[in-house]
């Protein structure tokens, strides 16, 4: 036999009217010293705990943003900057007029995987943020059952009453939706800054990801012409050891020079010969390398031209330091850090005081067995305080714990802050310095060309010797070589440049952590 007895809750008046009844009889008498010394400590209790929350929450330093007025650089011709403005930096690749360059940027930031796992963590986190701010919302679930029970009667005595009975089938069916809300407007603000901070750290982070991934792709781009500008050299100097080779035999035969001639720049040859044979190795895997961070890694590596020149490279625009704090990704984000860690100590703080839910309900059940049958209908109001006593050293731990990470996030801002300037001024130090190099050496290199020619025509006139023909070739080549590898560096150092200063992301767009979100 099952018996399922089911209680409908006071009506709310009812508990009022008490309330009321009792505070009539309380003003009727006298108040007494210890029932003001007990209300006294009722109102200062609240009080207190609120001055705890409050003085908890005052230990975090504001984050030092200083930075000095300008970067100390060196300008080479006052031609290695732009006015403020002229070029985007947003998409700084554009200013090197370069479609190669651009069109493999932007499939990068399309189909690489490091973009696309930077944008489902942005996705992450907004879903987080939904999360984390419908708890504040009311919470309820319907929930509903029904039970079917057929007793059978085996021995003993037969009650066969209504609402009783050891005997037949009992149904008993019952719905309830049931909901709790959390009525706390200042924990929830608290918890909207934390979750806001959380997402526009991720929003910074998709796009500090997307714009190292640029710089990632422009660099080794460059890399690449200037694999392809070495191997280009290396072909010329075997072409020259070829001809310096056909000299030295030719002479050697009209008896004018020495065999052992041919034979030592037949060694030059070979080793020029290895080295177009390394390089273009070592440039077929730069291809692979551009192609994989493309997503284009089927295929071949053929399909990607690279030109055997560097080309003229694009002025930086004029930048100031305070720039980098809403430049920089890595900036923004770390501010945003702060942000979180400051609205997760509010929250810790306001656990310490009383917590109010509203927790209204309707429910419906229905029984029925042989000659007896009822249904009811509740509907619920009620409230419930929560007030931590035992639990506030541990709250109180967890709020001192969350000011020093919130400590941690203010230095690793700071921290972040430092190494933008020092990356923004050294790459401006160092493109200057590259700059200069490639000038001096642009001028070196034609003027060591001049001189082989003339060497080598003298050599072929049979004025000067082997000797001073191969001395007057390597020179040549060495300065060569050493431009070659200067414009690079300089093509590479732009790219970091850009991206010291910020650039690879649409800045602008995000003017404050609230619009990132």
């Amino acid at each position: 036999m099952s018996l399922d007895v089911r209680f409908a809750p006071l009506h709310p008046r009812a508990g009022r009217a008490a309330t009321r009844g009792s505070s009539r009889s309380v003003r009727a008498s006298a108040p007494s010293p210890r029932s003001q010394t007990s209300s006294s400590m009722r109102y200062a209790a609240p009080a207190l705990l609120a001055c705890l929350a409050l003085g908890a929450c005052a230990h975090v330093r504001p984050a030092d943003k200083s930075l000095p007025p300008a970067f100390e650089t060196v300008e080479v011709n006052g031609a290695s900057r732009a006015p403020a403005g002229s070029i985007d930096l947003d998409r700084w690749w554009l200013a090197f007029n370069d479609p190669e360059l651009t069109g493999l940027i932007e499939q990068a930031l399309a189909h690489n995987p490091d973009a696309r796992t930077a944008a489902a963590k942005l996705t992450e986190a907004r879903a987080d943020r939904t999360e984390d701010l419908v708890q504040f919302a009311p919470q309820g679930d319907i929930t509903a059952s029904a039970t079917r029970t057929k007793d059978i009667q085996l021995a003993g005595t037969v009650f066969d009453f209504p609402g009783f009975s050891t005997s037949g089938v009992t149904q008993a069916n019952a719905a309830n939706f049931n909901v709790s809300w959390e009525l706390d407007i200042f924990k929830f603000l608290a918890a909207r800054n934390a979750v806001g901070g959380d997402l526009a750290a991720a929003r910074f982070d998709y796009e500090g990801t997307r714009a190292t991934l640029a710089a990632n792709v422009a660099d080794a781009y460059f890399q690449a012409r200037g694999l392809a500008i070495q191997l280009e050299d290396a072909r010329e100097s075997a072409r020259i050891e070829r001809n310096l080779y056909d000299s030295a035999t030719k002479r050697a035969q009209a008896g004018l020079a020495a065999t052992s001639d041919a034979d030592r720049v037949a060694g030059d040859l070979a080793q020029a010969d290895a080295q177009a044979a390394g390089l273009e190795a070592e440039l077929q895997a730069q291809r692979r390398t551009i192609l994989i961070l493309a997503g284009r890694t089927i295929e071949p590596t053929a399909n990607l031209a690279v030109d055997a020149s560097i080309g003229a490279l694009p002025p930086v625009p004029e930048s100031l330091p305070s720039e980098l704090l809403k430049r920089r990704p890595d900036v923004r984000e770390a501010a945003a850090r702060i942000t979180s860690a400051y609205g997760q100590g509010q929250i810790d703080a306001l656990s310490l005081l009383p917590t109010f839910s509203y927790k209204p309900g309707l429910g419906w059940a229905q029984q029925t067995q042989p000659g007896f049958s009822v249904t009811i209908q509740s509907i619920v109001s009620g409230l419930a305080v929560t007030q931590p006593v035992l639990s506030i050293p541990k709250l109180l731990a967890e709020l001192r714990a969350q000011n020093a990470r919130t400590e941690q996030a203010v230095d690793a801002y700071e921290k972040t802050l430092q190494t933008a300037f020092t990356d923004s001024e050294g790459a401006l130090v160092r493109l200057d310095a590259d700059r200069k190099r490639v000038a001096l050496l642009t001028d070196g290199e034609a003027r060591a060309e001049r001189g082989y020619k003339a060497t080598k025509l003298g050599y072929d006139r049979g004025l000067n010797d082997l000797q001073t023909a191969l001395s007057a070739e390597q020179s040549w080549r060495s300065t060569r070589s050493q431009l070659t590898a200067a414009q690079v560096q300089a093509a590479r150092r732009t790219v970091q440049v850009y991206k010291a200063l910020g650039g690879g992301w649409p800045a602008e767009r995000f003017p404050s952590d609230k619009q990132a979100r």
